[in-house]
């Protein structure tokens, strides 16, 4: 009796721990802040999506400026531990970015951290976007209104340096010459390089990330 006893009151502190910790699941707007680098030269228009001119040296302003763009998605999570005042929890989000310049860019996180029952959360995980894999690391808080959640993130990519390879280009160039004793002449030709193999290494920029979002206590 006194062994079912205390089950049940393990039970009603676990249930009423988890319950102080809200579970914030729903949708996030924001927007993604990008310092200089081919990402944002790329969004700017200053180099053209998957071309070879990101290859070349860079003139004017392409590399020098920074960019920002609108981000729209959803979080999706689930926890994996719970110790009373926190809880651990594992995070999906995905997020389409740019629409507002007539962009689709695609990018899904998946993180793993620590939720207080403050509603101070910590974590950190694989980011994939058209950029490539990196490390994403974020910080949030939540804003509570009566049932109304309202998670405020702050998420950080840092900058990577990619190296684009360049390799050499020919160009076929014809001739003509005569046997002479009038016999008639015979075509030929030989390659000459018109572009020599090199290896060019941009940093891709950083990207700061501030996300907010809705959800209604149950």
């Amino acid at each position: 009796m006194k062994r079912i006893f205390t089950t049940i009151i393990l039970s009603i502190t676990l249930l009423s721990a988890e319950a102080q910790i809200e579970k914030l699941a729903g949708p996030r707007v924001g927007v993604t802040m990008i310092t200089p680098g081919s990402l944002a030269s790329i969004i700017r228009g200053d180099v053209p999506f998957f071309s070879d001119e990101i290859r070349e040296e860079w003139t004017g302003s392409t590399g020098e400026y920074g960019a920002a763009i609108s981000q729209y998605g959803w979080q999706w999570e689930s926890r994996f531990s719970d110790a009373g005042n926190i809880t651990g929890i594992v995070e999906w989000i995905a997020l389409v970015g740019g629409m507002e310049k007539g962009m689709f860019l695609p990018s899904v996180s998946s993180m793993v951290g620590l939720r207080t029952v403050k509603g101070i959360e910590f974590a950190v995980g694989p980011n994939l976007s058209l950029g490539g894999i990196a490390m994403v690391f974020g910080a949030g808080y939540n804003f509570k209104f009566g049932k109304l959640n309202v998670p405020v993130n702050i998420a950080y990519v840092p900058s990577m340096n990619k190296t684009y390879n360049h390799d050499s280009e020919y160009e076929w160039v014809e001739y003509e010459y005569d046997d002479g004793d009038d016999q008639p002449s015979t075509g030929g030709g030989y390659e000459i390089e018109t572009s020599k193999k090199y290896s060019v290494t941009h940093p891709t920029g950083a990207r700061i990330s501030v996300m907010v979002g809705f959800n209604l206590s149950k």
